[in-house]
């Protein structure tokens, strides 16, 4: 392809100056912050693709951080919003809506006997491990290294550690994700290496668990699928042990099964959470569970509560999003091109010479510039060269493609053939031009020899 180099988003720059006399930073999220080579501001979405005030037309990947699970504009989500408008937008009570969107979720998550709705995968979190401390007279929630579940200041510990903080192996420590997070916060967290089931049984046995919380998968950093029998084990582990078991599947949920990750692995925790795909980009959440623990809420003075539970228009949203994700051969289709897109990318990079995996799950998986063998755990990721795999993403940018630098990729009901062979071309292309510049240890021309820094 033959990419111009005149600046293609200055719109987007000068937005973010502009944005920055009233948005610190120019941006509401500080997900949004230092991505290269600048945070794009939009004007419009339909289906895959992205429109920037540039007019640069984007097929996605971010796909809103994963939440666009049928695309951005699907004709289900919208006519059942659009109707549902007409008719209120928070009752401070319930609706036929709410009632819907519960049943379909109970019929498809093995956890679900009974659920509360939230607004974020943040509250659904703070909500399950405050129903997991009032039932088991605990105080302890076990939590895995790299495993993301919120950014409030009790679970934000040792999410993105850097290699001289995190302590050893066997002893890491719990460090903090935020300035301003106080150290008492983390006296009811342990944190443990993930796929490690020795680990988890040794620290359960100390009978203060309260709960272990993790990602069924590790798709928020590495794509990283569990050990054989590890979530089988884990649960057996809390079982004898007095604790409860937590899935987060706020981004494995619908996207590794229409019942998520339990669903695909086969293994039912006693406590879940969802969110992101949930409502196709509504803000919608859910903690579900045991029918005798949720309905701790009820009658056991567990505070759960939120103006904007269950708002009728995510509501909406949720029961379209359920009920196309639940029609037959959409996972088979989703399936079939996320492991196109994997099977290209794979070849391309190889192509290049560039070493690299590409793991995960078709709908959600990771591509890791560096490595030669799939991570097991969040140490192994740091063998990543994200410095040049930066550079990648910001070649693929030009080229129309818009991935996460992290390396984590979406896909789509909405990404067609075509989109997906557009891609793999965009790829191919910004393969061959990273691998002309870099060395195949990260480091640019500038710096040969030298290892990537750790974003």
């Amino acid at each position: 392809m033959n990419i111009p180099n005149t600046d293609k988003f200055v719109g987007s720059r000068d937005f973010i100056q502009r944005a920055k006399q009233y948005l610190a930073g120019g941006v509401s999220s500080n997900f949004r912050l230092g991505i290269s080579p600048t945070p794009l501001a939009f004007d419009h979405a339909e289906g895959a693709i992205l429109v920037d005030v540039d007019g640069n037309r984007l097929i996605d990947f971010y796909l809103g951080m994963g939440p666009m699970i049928l695309g951005h504009t699907p004709a289900a989500v919208l006519d059942k919003v659009a109707a549902q408008l007409g008719s209120g937008v928070l009752y401070a009570g319930q609706c036929e809506l709410e009632l819907e969107a519960a049943r379909l979720l109970c019929e498809m998550v093995p956890s679900a006997e009974r659920i509360r709705f939230c607004s974020s995968g943040s509250e659904a979190v703070q909500a399950a491990i405050r129903l997991a401390r009032a039932v088991t007279k605990r105080r302890t929630t076990i939590k895995f290294e790299g495993h993301y579940h919120g950014w409030l200041d009790n679970i934000l510990w040792s999410v993105a550690p850097p290699a001289d903080a995190m302590g050893p192996r066997e002893n890491p420590g719990c460090v903090a994700g935020s300035a301003g997070q106080l150290d008492a916060e983390s006296s009811g967290i342990a944190v443990l290496p993930w796929n490690d089931l020795s680990a988890v049984s040794t620290r359960l046995a100390a009978g203060d668990v309260a709960a272990v919380i993790m990602e069924p998968a590790m798709c928020n950093a590495g794509g990283i699928a569990p050990a054989e029998d590890y979530l089988a084990g884990v649960l057996a582990a809390c079982r004898q042990n007095g604790a409860l078991l937590i899935f987060d599947e706020t981004i494995t949920g619908f996207r590794l099964a229409p019942g998520g990750a339990q669903e695909r692995f086969g293994v039912t925790p006693d406590i879940s959470t969802f969110a992101k795909a949930i409502a196709n980009g509504f803000p919608v959440a859910a903690i579900v569970g045991r029918a005798e623990l949720v309905d701790e809420f009820v009658t056991g003075n567990v505070m759960h509560g939120g103006t904007y539970n269950s708002q009728c228009i995510g509501m909406a949203a949720t029961v379209a999003t359920l009920e196309t994700i639940c029609s037959d051969g959409f996972h088979d289709e989703l399936e079939k091109k996320g492991q196109r897109l994997m099977d290209g990318i794979r070849d391309a990079l190889a192509g290049a010479d560039i070493a690299a995996t590409v793991t995960g799950f078709p709908a959600v998986f990771h591509v890791g510039f560096g490595l030669r063998e799939p991570a097991r755990d969040y140490r192994d990721l740091f063998a990543v060269e994200r410095q040049k795999y930066v550079a990648f993403t910001t070649a693929l940018l030009r080229r129309g493609v818009r991935a996460l630098e992290r390396g984590t990729w979406f896909i789509s009901s909405a990404h067609t053939d075509e989109q997906i062979d557009e891609t793999l071309a965009a790829v191919k292309d910004a393969a061959q031009e990273v691998a002309a510049v870099w060395t195949d240890t990260g480091a640019s021309p500038g710096s040969r020899g030298a290892k990537a820094k750790r974003r």
